[in-house]
């Protein structure tokens, strides 16, 4: 066999790619599994989306190929959405992009803009796609590692200007996974400022703007002043509608770099199947009568972790926003070995910081995808494993 591409090679190993054969050897095993490792909801998606689906399987044309175009409704649908929800208009045929799911045109933007010798800003944790689609592109990824006493943010003025002169895209994403951390709006015009002074792509990751608490409404990029000359947002229905097995999502922003995307993709795919691209309309539609019921189920699962984890012994803020509850871990106990005893000893999966790079070293991440119950039983045994780690010898 020929030597792997060494862009190949440099791919980090996936998170979650020894979860699902580890879970099914404990339950093969008769232990009682929770699982709050993927950001994955338990709960079922609109009811309009599952008889838009049923209705368009009877539709031949919905099972020809769809293309870079696909079905026009959805793209008109994205289009009303985004009017609706920030008040931004955008033509659905030149400034929409259609996604089979927001992580691969992620990955693919990098092909279009990344080669040897450039530079992407990456945060770090985060979403392992910003990682493969810059090292897949042949270009150097920057980690900016997020900490608390940064608010969670990447702050440019602190990357040296040698890798900010070679850098072609900036990564974010707020509401954050994992930390669930929200950016603050003289935050973002900082960032848009910088991105146009520097002529870097900013690729921003919105996949969580409908999941947020307590009155916060996480804005659209493209509220802030000039972003448009800049930036590409990413959404998807995933997390939203909990469609997270239908793979759909899209891609905002000007033709230029709608256009770049759109044209790595007509040499990779010819589009998401396109009864799931009409689902998506009937989800989109059904948005206002939906999401605040969805919602309220995430926080009241928030709630419950929150609550069960402290009292636990761990630290943790409360999140505004996302599905994720983001702990600390006391100096000294190694995410990777916590978060490996509590599955293999206790039988709850979570996510080891250090698994979204070094810089979430020091912390682990739950999603909150069980009900509170299971949630609060969850945080009792993640307590007995911290007891016993956190013991002298």
């Amino acid at each position: 066999m020929p030597r792997p591409a060494q862009r190949f090679q440099a791919l980090p190993p996936y998170p979650l790619a020894h979860v699902p054969v580890r879970k099914r050897e404990l339950l093969q095993q008769g232990v009682d599994v929770i699982d709050l490792g993927a950001g994955d909801a338990d709960l079922p998606p609109p009811p309009a989306a599952v008889a838009a689906m049923t209705r368009a399987l009877a539709e031949l044309a919905m099972h020809r190929y769809g293309f870079g175009l696909g079905h026009v409704p959805f793209r008109e649908a994205v289009s009303a959405w985004m009017q609706r929800r920030f008040g931004l208009s955008f033509d659905p045929i030149t400034e929409i992009c259609p996604l089979i799911g927001s992580k691969e045109g992620i990955t693919h933007l990098a092909l279009a803009f990344l080669e040897k010798g450039d530079v992407a800003v990456i945060p770090e944790p985060g979403y392992l796609a910003y990682v493969g689609g810059t090292l897949l592109g042949e270009a150097t990824p920057y980690p900016v590692a997020l900490r608390p006493e940064k608010r969670f943010l990447v702050e440019l003025d602190e990357i040296p200007d040698d890798v900010l002169r070679r850098t072609k895209l900036l990564y974010l994403n707020y509401p954050n996974n994992p930390t669930a951390a929200v950016a603050p709006r003289d935050y973002l015009e900082r960032v848009v400022r910088t991105c146009r002074e520097r002529d870097i792509v900013l690729v921003y990751d919105n996949a969580y703007s409908e999941l947020a608490y307590d009155g916060y409404v996480p804005p659209s990029i493209f509220e802030i002043a000039g972003a448009r000359e800049v930036a590409l947002e990413f959404h998807s229905l995933s997390k939203t509608y909990n469609m997270t097995g239908w793979r759909q999502g899209w891609a905002v922003g000007n033709p230029q770099l709608v256009g770049a995307l759109a044209r790595v993709k007509s040499f990779v795919d010819t589009g998401s199947f396109m009864a799931i691209q009409a689902a998506g309309v009937a989800a989109l539609e059904s948005w206002a009568e939906f999401v605040p019921g969805n919602v309220a189920i995430f926080r009241e699962r928030r709630d419950a972790a929150v609550a069960a984890f402290r009292d636990a012994g761990f630290a943790c803020d409360v999140p505004r926003a996302a599905m994720y509850l983001w702990v600390a871990l006391p100096e000294g106990v190694p995410s990777r070995a916590f978060c490996d005893r509590l599955m293999d000893e206790e039988g709850v999966i979570t996510l080891a910081g250090s698994s979204f790079g070094p810089g979430g070293e020091g912390f682990f991440r739950i999603s909150f995808i069980a009900t509170p119950q299971r949630i609060a039983e969850a945080a009792r045994r993640a307590g007995k494993v911290l007891a016993a780690m956190a013991a002298p010898v």
